[in-house]
């Protein structure tokens, strides 16, 4: 064998390791949503643990993501994908090994956002693996193909977690072992070389940033619990507002910041960064919302729920292509307006047809929530890039990773929020027109509302099916009315020229991003 035949097969053996690394991220984000009916069953938990149990993963992503991609620069690559996996790999083994009781609640928590670290500390070093393994001519072809399969496994999390749930929903979990497993097995005999570089690791920005973030989330996720008037939600919002504007002061002063928040001076970057934001308030949120509907509403089996987003999915993978497309004839404009438009038509039609109580008359309308998506979503993140000084494409991915996964923990926290308000409500006067007093309606209506034990299909009566069926429709309006906003601010903020500098070409998922990320 020679030498160039050599060095071509560990350039083969370190990306497929690294597809190995980063699937068990990519599968996480809708398997675990697919089995949360089943998981609040078997342990016993609230609403609200079951929320935490799965927000915790993406607020912890979304605060250590940067820090991430700081220790690949400082510490190496290899040495930090290895940590994550193996991170990633323990945490997953103990949420399947969560036991049933008072502590099951903690110990979740806990373990997913210990499972949120480990992506974060994987996902920017093996990203920085790929591009520094690959050859410079065959680096665009390179990234477009690892962001084409590890994204496409965001729309294997469904069918996977439906059949894998029938079994026992901790097989969700415990399936990252063995992928783990594999990729260090790979990345031990690709020979993949460590490049460092000197840095400061900008621990103080992160003793910001995380907390911060954190108790964003906390306040918006217990406003149904406390109440929106409560001094407790007030005051967790008033403090993680303050903890990231003391980030921000920190940033601006430090001499190489975890996050440059210079780089939202640009207009279209910071445009581009608000679609973001608001298409992954929707996007993840929608995973949990499909599967509790179809498993709730519907009375269907994980599996069966899980074709809700099957169907999703197919919409979005193949917009994304088309989006690709616009994107590389004429700029980002017209295809996240466009995606922005057609993501708020579909989520409101599909909202109109939630109390039927039927799939078939949803389907048209999930699959054209999929492809408004699916047009937006990686055309905006590629055109972030495309605004970005080429010098600084690492500190830009890392900034739109950071805020598409706080996007996603805010949305979850507020769709969950909004589902128990409206079901609350909804039982409420389900249980008044049934003779109950108010008092008592109210009372009882807010004990369902948080469907303590009650999530087995059986056990719920046909008129909580409906008023949850009818909760569903009420946040996915809502959604879309953040799709209204997100394509105004596009349609404003976003230039009508095509600035002719791509990064990459639009993968067919929700994954047009580049090269190394955090710290640079």
């Amino acid at each position: 064998m020679t030498t160039t035949e050599r060095a071509t097969g560990r350039r083969g053996l370190a990306f497929t390791a690294m597809i190995f690394a980063v699937a068990m991220t990519f599968i996480d984000q809708t398997i675990v949503s697919v089995a949360a009916p089943g998981i609040q069953a078997d342990l016993g938990l609230t609403s609200s643990g079951l929320q935490w149990g799965i927000n915790a993963y993406l607020v912890a992503m979304a605060a250590t993501f940067a820090f991430g991609g700081r220790l690949a620069d400082t510490l190496g690559a290899r040495r930090m994908v290895t940590i994550g996996v193996a991170v990633f790999a323990g945490a997953s083994a103990l949420c399947g090994l969560t036991p049933s009781g008072r502590v099951a609640e903690a110990w979740l928590i806990t373990f997913r956002a210990l499972q949120g670290v480990g992506g974060a500390l994987l996902y920017p070093a093996a990203l920085a693996v790929v591009v520094g393994a690959s050859d410079a001519a065959r680096r665009g072809r390179t990234l477009a193909m690892f962001f084409g399969i590890a994204g496409a496994l965001t729309a294997v999390g469904p069918s996977v977690g439906g059949y894998l749930t029938a079994w026992s929903w901790r097989s969700i979990f415990w399936i990252n072992v063995p992928v783990a497993v594999i990729a260090l097995v790979l990345v031990a005999r690709a020979g993949i070389q460590d490049h460092r570089r000197q840095a400061r690791l900008d621990a103080r920005g992160l003793l910001f940033l995380a907390p911060g973030l954190a108790v964003v989330v906390i306040g918006l996720q217990q406003s149904t619990t406390w109440g929106w008037g409560n001094p407790l939600t007030l005051g967790a919002l008033a403090a993680g507002a303050v903890l990231l504007v003391a980030f921000a002061a920190v940033e601006r002063r430090a001499a190489e910041p975890l996050i440059e928040l210079r780089a939202f001076r640009q207009r279209a970057f910071a445009v581009d960064n608000a679609v973001l934001f608001g298409a992954m308030i929707v996007f993840v949120p929608l995973f949990l919302l499909a599967s509790e509907y179809g498993q709730i509403a519907l009375g269907r089996t994980a599996a069966q729920a899980s074709l809700l987003l099957l169907y999703f999915f197919a919409g979005f993978v193949v917009a994304a292509q088309v989006g690709g497309r616009m994107l590389d004839r004429g700029g980002a404009r017209r295809p996240v307006v466009a995606g922005a438009v057609l993501a708020a038509v579909g989520l409101h039609q599909w909202a109109a047809h939630t109390t039927t109580l039927a799939v078939g008359p949803q389907v048209a309308f999930i699959v054209l929530a999929g492809a408004g998506l699916g047009l937006l979503l990686g055309q905006a993140n590629t055109d972030a890039l495309n605004h970005t000084d080429p010098a600084a494409y690492g500190q830009a991915t890392g900034v739109t990773q950071t805020v598409r996964n706080f996007g996603s923990s805010v949305g979850l926290a507020a769709t969950s929020a909004l589902l128990l308000g409206h079901l609350r409500t909804n039982l409420t006067s389900s249980l008044a027109a049934r003779g109950v007093p108010s008092g008592t309606a109210h009372r009882v209506a807010a004990g369902i509302a948080r469907l303590d034990g009650h999530r087995a299909a059986g056990a719920i009566p046909g008129f909580v099916r409906g008023d949850f069926a009818a909760a569903t429709g009420s946040v996915l309006d809502a959604l879309a009315v953040v799709m209204v906003a997100t394509a105004v601010v596009a349609a404003v903020g976003l230039p009508r020229h095509h600035r002719d500098r791509t990064v990459t070409t639009a993968a067919p998922t929700d994954t047009p991003q580049l090269v190394t990320l955090g710290g640079h």
